[in-house]
This record gives C-alpha cells, sequence and structure tokens, in this order.
C-alpha cells in the first residue's frame, strides 16, 4: 500500500511535509502547486515551493517530494517540467482538480476537466520530453459540473502517458461537499490498466477500508484526513500492512518504506510535540505573521481529533501575537534562530 501526503495549497508546504515525513507513514509528499502561466519559471521560484530539491528532491526524512504543476498550455508545461526534472524533482504531477474559483477562471486545475482530449495533448506534451521511466502524474476529479465524462477523463491520463492517476470522488462542482463517491473510481480503474489513487474523505483507517473496498484501488492519497490526524498514515500501514505490498514500489522502489511506530495511539501527548515543533519551524524561516495564521490553522484542524487540541484553538484563536502563541505553547521564542528556507528544509 502506498500512501501519499495529498497535495493542499496553503495548507502541505515545506514545514507541513518536514514535520509530516518526521512521523512518518507517507512514502510520497506533492508539493502546493505551481502555477505556469506561459513563461519559463525561475530556479528561485521552484525553490520557494520545494526546497527539497536542494536535497536530491526528498524532505530531512527522506521521503520523496514530486513537483505538482498547473496550466493549460502544453508546451510550457513541459518546457517546466524538464527545468524541475533538471533541479532534482524525482517525479512531475499535473494538477486537473484544483475547485477554486480564481485558478478555473484561469483556465487551469478542475477547468480543463471539461475536455478530457486537452489533459490527454498536456500528458502528451511531457511525455514526449520527459525521460521515459520518469514518473509522470496527474491528479484529477471525476468531472466538473458533472461526472458524464469520468471514464474519458481516466482514459485520458492514460493513453497521455502518465505512470499513474489519483482520482479525488468529487466534481469541481461538489467541491468538498460529502460523500465522496468512491464507487465512481471504482468505475474509472476498470477503464484503465495504470494504478488508480483513491482520494476523498479518508478520515480513519475504517474509512480507508470501506474506500478500499469500494474503489478497488490498493493505493491512497490522504488530504485533510493527514491535517486533522499526523498519526493516520502509520495507523493505517499498522492496521493494514507494515510494508508496501504496491506494485508502484516495484516501479518505483524509492516509494516502498514509509512506515514508522509513531503516533499509533493517536493521543495528543504524542502529537503536542510535534505541533511545537510545526510553531518554531514557522517562525524560523518565515516570521512571525505567517507562524501566527499557520498555527491558527493546524491547531483548528487538530481539534477535530483531539479535544485538547479544541481546547487550545480556543484559546489562541483571540490571539494577535506570535510571543503570545508562543507563551502559551510554553515556547521560547528568543530561543528560535531565524534562518532560511534552504538551510532548514534541504
Amino acid at each position: 500500500m502506498i500512501l501519499v501526503l495529498a497535495p493542499m495549497e496553503g495548507v502541505v508546504d515545506p514545514v507541513i511535509r518536514r514535520i509530516y515525513s518526521d512521523i512518518g507513514g507517507y512514502n510520497l509528499c506533492v508539493t502546493e502547486f505551481i502555477r505556469v502561466t506561459g513563461n519559463l519559471l525561475s530556479p528561485k521560484t521552484f525553490y520557494k515551493y520545494c526546497p527539497e530539491l536542494k536535497n536530491d528532491g526528498k524532505t530531512k526524512a527522506g521521503t520523496p517530494v514530486f513537483v505538482q504543476l498547473l496550466g493549460s498550455d502544453p508546451v510550457s508545461l513541459s518546457e517546466n517540467a524538464l527545468l524541475a526534472k533538471d533541479l532534482g524533482a524525482p517525479g512531475i504531477d499535473l494538477n486537473f482538480g484544483c475547485p477554486a474559483k480564481t485558478v478555473n477562471r484561469h483556465d487551469g486545475g478542475a477547468s480543463l476537466l471539461k475536455d478530457p482530449n486537452r489533459i490527454y495533448k498536456i500528458l502528451t506534451e511531457l511525455r514526449k520530453h520527459l525521460p521515459k521511466d520518469y514518473p509522470l502524474t496527474a491528479k484529477v476529479r471525476l468531472g466538473f459540473e458533472d461526472k458524464s465524462l469520468h471514464k474519458e477523463i481516466a482514459k485520458a491520463v492514460e493513453d497521455g502517458g502518465a505512470d499513474w492517476i489519483a482520482i479525488h470522488a468529487r466534481t469541481k462542482k461538489e467541491a468538498y461537499k460529502p460523500p465522496a463517491h468512491w464507487e465512481y473510481i471504482a468505475s474509472m480503474k476498470d477503464e484503465i490498466s495504470i494504478p488508480v489513487f483513491a482520494n476523498g474523505d479518508i478520515w480513519t483507517t475504517e474509512d480507508l477500508k470501506r474506500c478500499k473496498e469500494v474503489s478497488g484501488c490498493e493505493d491512497f492519497f490522504i488530504g485533510r484526513g493527514a491535517f486533522t490526524n499526523p498519526g493516520l498514515a502509520n495507523q493505517i500501514h499498522h492496521r493494514f500492512d507494515q510494508e508496501s505490498k504496491s506494485e508502484l514500489s516495484k516501479k518505483f522502489p524509492f516509494l516502498k518504506t514509509a512506515y514508522k511506530n509513531n503516533l499509533l495511539k493517536n493521543q495528543w501527548t504524542e502529537t503536542y510535540p510535534h505541533y511545537q515543533s510545526f510553531l518554531k519551524l514557522n517562525y524560523s524561516v518565515f516570521g512571525d505573521y505567517h507562524s501566527i495564521k499557520r498555527g491558527k490553522q493546524w491547531i483548528k484542524f487538530l481539534g477535530n481529533t483531539y479535544p485538547e487540541a479544541k481546547q487550545l484553538f480556543q484559546e489562541t484563536k483571540g490571539l494577535q501575537s506570535f510571543a503570545e502563541i508562543c507563551k502559551l505553547n510554553h515556547l521560547d521564542q528568543e530561543a528560535m534562530p531565524r534562518t532560511s528556507i534552504g538551510e532548514v528544509f534541504a
């Protein structure tokens, strides 16, 4: 079983990737999307979103990080994919699923789902220029307004040359509204031969069990469920398999090892030190404002799993300074070194 920490804009940044790869359980991370609008991006842009490029495309703990690109022009996407590869990205993922209105208005993300042939053309262009054995993947949804093209979307991804497809089991219109329609993933899986990752509404090990049964998938992307329960991936591996048995681990050996004996009891006393590390890392690299914003964001998510975190969020949400947050969380702000993003994550 391969578990991937799903890309989520404004959430799964280099800090979270470092924390979660330290905790363990995820065989792979994917960056937040990097928007490609027609020009060749600078290396600086890639290092901003993926400082792990300076560490052979891996987190400090050794988890590989794919670079995700978002755009609609095949040539521009291909040129930027080649640059990302040359900078050290171990793989490229294409975003055909982002439901954000701003992204869709600019012909990106889920807007491509309206015409599967465009997805095919983009993937074909990238596959033509990337090395044959270099990982190229795609993340999609079931459709834009409805699910009428879900099979065509799957075929476009396979025929375009992707190594695998990750499917969020909702349409763009449904966004994140429950339930996730795992049965449509099964329908798409029946149409193609490349590996399929199921994604959507996996909050617990029991959810994954049901998703596995309904979708027929052996591999999974986990998004909001991961952010709510940092130990979820280890709990899944512990329950179902401690070693990856996925066919993907044979083709891409770097995906093999992920399980660690961490956070299996799902107790706040185990998780809280990781939240404290999260605050310190954010401050060291990004400073006060970013640390306040992200600190409140994650503790709110954690409150869905831990009553103690829910109470801590109530005490945190009205605070206006990072010094106050440090005091509440028993941290010494003055002892936190300020450093560059590259020094912390590479």
